[in-house]
């Protein structure tokens, strides 16, 4: 069950679901949380490679990291694609998952932000996203600007074992957008 305004707050008074930076009130909305673009963006190197082969994974210096400063812009051209994350770096609980989605409003104009969708109970860190420009025009994006919205779910009973304590885990308290890790995508 997703939960609403009302029992985020509680969730968030107890410190059972943490934010860091701690939530404004406007970021509360009806059933979800709205949470920051960071100033951190990761853009794939395609004047140094131009194919990625996955069973190898990502080769040294395959993306550039660009750090803006709050007020600068970046431009996502039509067809771009870039990593990003979240300004809050959040810490869940072992019995709540946490669904990411992306903001209508940028939707309606091209920018689709996804994540794997699914924040894992026992997860700690920013939430690292990808973005793509799917729109026919240029777009200018900003550090700080609502990016994604998440909801909050109870699970039926607390994860037996949750992100934090699986071996198979690979972005556990990352700090910034995390470039993807091929060790689980054929064992």
């Amino acid at each position: 069950m997703i939960l609403s305004d009302k029992d985020i707050k509680k969730i968030l008074k107890k410190g059972d679901l943490l934010f860091s930076p701690e939530l404004e009130p406007d970021q509360i909305g009806p059933a979800s949380i709205d949470l920051k673009l960071s100033p951190i963006f990761k853009t794939f190197n395609t004047q140094k490679h131009s194919l990625l082969d996955i069973k190898k994974g990502l080769p040294p210096n395959f993306t550039i990291t660009h750090k803006l400063n709050i007020g600068e812009n970046f431009i996502l051209h039509p067809g771009d694609f870039i990593l990003a994350s979240t300004v809050e770096y959040i810490k869940v609980p072992d019995n709540i998952a946490v669904r990411v989605e992306g903001k209508s409003s940028l939707a309606r104009m091209g920018i689709l932000v996804h994540t794997a969708g699914f924040i894992d109970p026992g997860f700690e860190g920013t939430i690292t996203l990808e973005i793509s420009n799917q729109s026919n025009l240029a777009i200018a994006i900003y550090p700080g600007m609502y990016i994604c919205q998440v909801a909050v779910e109870y699970l039926s009973s607390p994860a037996e074992v949750p992100y934090n304590k699986r071996k198979k885990s690979l972005y556990l308290k990352q700090k910034e957008p995390t470039e993807a890790d091929i060790k689980n995508l054929f064992s």
